[in-house]
């Protein structure tokens, strides 16, 4: 697996350089040096965030963008705000993560099984990524899906990850529609080349303070990738 990890650290220095989105690269740029009150102290990271995770994974959950104050202040997926909080717990209970809790790129998190990437690696204002930002971040996207030569199954973690998934699918061939491929949390679906879909609500504050979703509803879909992934 040394091809396939230098290959995945080479792509991730790339993403981490990627200047395409003019309007991303201020923003975060404008975040990092301004700074919320409570990480005032904190040296941002204020770059596009690398994807993280085992290279041999045979999961990859894939979410929508960076949180402002969180991975674009850390560095890295998911770390450091309210989401990655009600994340990595999951994650650790699933058996794919080390430790319960996530708090900077350097504080030993292992994952195991799982590779954790976004649909867009730069923060956008209000979490929202313009469409031609999320077309310019696609082909990091499309090569890394071919360098994660395990992976089994794909769990998307919110509707927009999920239809940035099936575009992906779309661009390499393996889809030529998209019907029958409706979001709703916890459903599946199954690409032509055999590659498990499964859907989730993002684990974003507005949905977990809610109860949109829950912990129970989070880790079922974790469960059940590792199920479908064949992970014992």
């Amino acid at each position: 697996m040394k091809v396939a990890s230098s290959s995945l650290e080479a792509l991730n220095a790339r993403i981490v350089a990627c200047k395409r989105c003019e309007r991303l690269r201020s923003y975060c740029a404008e975040v990092a040096r301004v700074r919320r009150r409570a990480y005032a102290e904190c040296a941002y990271w204020g770059q596009p965030v690398p994807s993280f995770g085992d290279p041999r994974a045979r999961v990859l959950a894939l979410g929508l963008a960076p949180g402002a104050h969180g991975s674009n202040r850390t560095g890295r997926m998911f770390t450091g705000d309210g989401s990655g909080d009600f994340l990595f717990p999951v994650l650790h209970e699933a058996g794919f993560a080390s430790q319960s809790t996530a708090v900077s790129r350097d504080d030993g998190m292992k994952l195991k099984d799982l590779w954790i990437s976004a649909l867009v690696h730069c923060a956008p204002p209000g979490n929202k990524p313009a469409l031609d930002e999320q077309r310019n971040c696609a082909p990091w996207l499309d090569e890394e899906m071919g360098l994660l030569t395990n992976l089994r199954v794909v769990v998307c973690l919110g509707k927009i990850a999920f239809d940035g998934l099936l575009a992906h699918a779309r661009r390499s061939g393996q889809l030529t529609s998209r019907s029958g491929f409706v979001f709703a949390h916890g459903a599946e679906f199954k690409l032509p080349n055999g590659l498990a879909v499964i859907s989730s609500y993002h684990p974003s504050l507005q949905n977990t303070n809610t109860g949109k979703l829950t912990r129970p509803m989070l880790l079922s879909v974790f469960q059940r990738a590792r199920e479908v992934a064949g992970l014992s």
